[in-house]
């Protein structure tokens, strides 16, 4: 009977054709028959993969702080050489003269950028100007208008 079960059983059958050889070989090249050893190498590999996700992230993480910090810097000196910009324009006004060479120092569209904001005050402060002087001249005009 114990013959049947090793006719049965292949992990049984593959050890005793594997163990006859009498020869030690590298794990990788002969494959483990013991289950509890695979199993240990498998919790030994997932190990390893988280610890390699973990420092992956850990890197992308770096990596997006040091992008963040360059594009900030970058940003900060943008804004340190128009405030210098429009102080030498400033002054150049004052003194009577003309700010075009502010114009040709090619950040023109930089500092446009920036003053979004003011742009869009003033264009927003203009258009409540045309709708109040739509709004004046419509009650004028029903006041001045005939009734019947």
């Amino acid at each position: 009977m114990p013959n049947q079960t090793s006719l049965t059983d292949p992990l049984s059958f593959a050890r005793k054709m594997w163990g006859g050889m009498g020869m030690s070989l590298p794990g990788m090249v002969t494959p483990t028959l013991d289950v509890a050893e695979i199993e240990k190498k498998v919790a030994d590999l997932k190990a390893v993969e988280n610890w390699l996700k973990m420092n992956l992230s850990m890197l992308q993480m770096t990596i997006q702080g040091l992008e963040m910090q360059c594009v900030t810097l970058n940003a900060v000196r943008a804004m340190g050489q128009m405030a210098g910009g429009y102080g030498a324009a400033a002054a150049a006004a004052e003194g009577g003269q003309s700010a075009v060479p502010l114009a040709g120092s090619g950040n023109d569209a930089l500092k446009q950028a920036a003053m979004w904001p003011w742009t869009l005050l003033q264009q927003m402060q203009e258009q409540m100007q045309q709708a109040a002087a739509a709004a004046t001249t419509a009650t004028t005009q029903n006041e001045d208008a005939p009734k019947p």
